[in-house]
C-alpha cells in the first residue's frame, strides 16, 4: 500500500526562520534597532500562556526583541482597546500579537481593530483581511499564509485545482479560501451545516481541514493523490483529519504535529522583521 508524502513544515519553518534571523541581525546592524513584536496576553489560560511563551522564546532565537503585556481577566474591551492603541502608536514597536481566543466578555473585533494594519503581523484585522481578499500588500493571516507556504515549498499549484476548505473562522478557514482564490484554485467552503460533507471533500484536489473536531476528514473521503493540509490541532496530537487512513489516499499530507503549526510561527516572526523593515526604510534585500 502506498503512501503519501509528508509535508515537513517543521524543516521549511526552520529555513525561513533562519533567513528571518539574518534579515533582522542585517537591520540591527544598518539601523541600531532590533525588530520588536509585542504579545498581549488577557488573563492566564494555561494553553494560551505556554503559547505566549513559545513565541516569545522563538522571537528571541531570531533576533526579534519581545515585549510583552499581561493584562487582567477582567479588563474590559474599551481598557484592551487603549493598551493597542499605545502600542499602535509606539515607534518602537514594530509588531502586535494579542493571544486569541479571549473571554466571552471582549468584543474580539474591537480589540483586533485597535492594532495599526502596518503593525499587524498575525494578520487579524479586516485592513488585513481585505488585503488577503484583494491581492493587495498587507499581512497575511499566519496560519493562512504558512500553508500557502508549504504548497509552494511541494510545487502544488492551486491553479484550476477544487479546494475544499473545512471551516470558516476569520483567522483561518476564510482567509485561506481568499488565499487559494487569488491563486486560482476553485474554491468550496465547508462547515457545521454542509450537507453530505464527505461528499464534497471527495471531490478535493486541496483538503484543507481547519475546523477543530478530530479526526472529521476520513481516509475514505479523501480523493486519490489529493494535497490533504491538516491545519487542526485536539488533544492528544490529533489533527482534524484521521492521519492513518488518509495517509495511503492522499499524495501530500502535514502531520500533526510538525506539519501546519511550527508555520504559524515562522510566518508571524517573517512578517514582524517585514514591519520593521518598512518601518525603518531598509530593503528586505540588499
Amino acid at each position: 500500500m502506498s503512501q503519501a508524502q509528508l509535508m515537513d513544515g517543521a524543516g521549511l519553518a526552520r529555513r525561513i526562520l533562519d533567513d528571518t534571523a539574518r534579515r533582522a541581525a542585517r537591520l540591527k546592524v544598518r539601523t541600531g534597532v532590533a525588530p520588536c513584536l509585542a504579545t498581549v496576553l488577557v488573563g492566564e489560560d494555561p494553553a494560551s500562556v505556554t503559547y505566549v511563551r513559545m513565541k516569545r522564546n522563538r522571537s528571541g532565537k531570531a533576533g526579534i526583541e519581545s515585549r510583552h503585556l499581561a493584562l487582567p481577566a477582567g479588563i474590559t474591551t474599551a481598557e484592551l482597546v487603549a493598551e493597542l492603541t499605545t502600542l499602535s502608536d509606539d515607534p518602537a514597536v514594530h509588531g502586535i500579537l494579542l493571544q486569541h481566543p479571549m473571554a466571552p466578555h471582549i468584543d474580539e473585533r474591537a480589540a483586533f481593530e485597535a492594532i495599526a494594519p502596518a503593525k499587524d503581523v498575525d494578520g487579524v484585522t479586516l485592513s488585513s483581511y481585505a488585503a488577503m481578499s484583494f491581492g493587495l500588500p498587507g499581512f497575511v493571516s499566519c496560519t493562512p499564509g504558512g500553508i500557502m507556504r508549504l504548497l509552494d515549498a511541494y510545487d502544488v499549484d492551486p491553479a484550476g485545482k477544487r479546494a475544499v476548505v473545512v471551516g470558516r473562522s476569520a483567522i483561518l478557514g476564510r482567509p485561506v479560501g481568499m488565499l487559494l482564490l487569488g491563486r486560482d484554485a476553485t474554491v468550496t467552503y465547508c462547515h457545521s451545516r454542509t450537507t453530505d460533507l464527505p461528499s464534497v471533500v471527495r471531490e478535493a484536489d486541496i483538503v484543507v481541514a481547519a475546523v477543530g473536531r478530530p479526526r472529521l476528514i476520513r481516509g475514505e473521503d479523501i480523493k486519490p493523490e489529493a494535497v490533504v493540509i491538516d491545519a487542526g490541532y485536539n488533544a492528544g496530537n490529533v489533527g482534524d483529519v484521521d492521519f492513518d487512513t488518509a495517509v495511503t489516499r492522499a499524495g501530500l499530507i502535514t502531520p500533526v504535529p510538525g506539519g501546519v503549526g511550527p508555520m504559524t510561527i515562522a510566518v508571524l516572526l517573517e512578517q514582524t522583521v517585514t514591519s520593521a523593515e518598512r518601518a525603518l526604510g531598509v530593503r528586505a534585500r540588499p
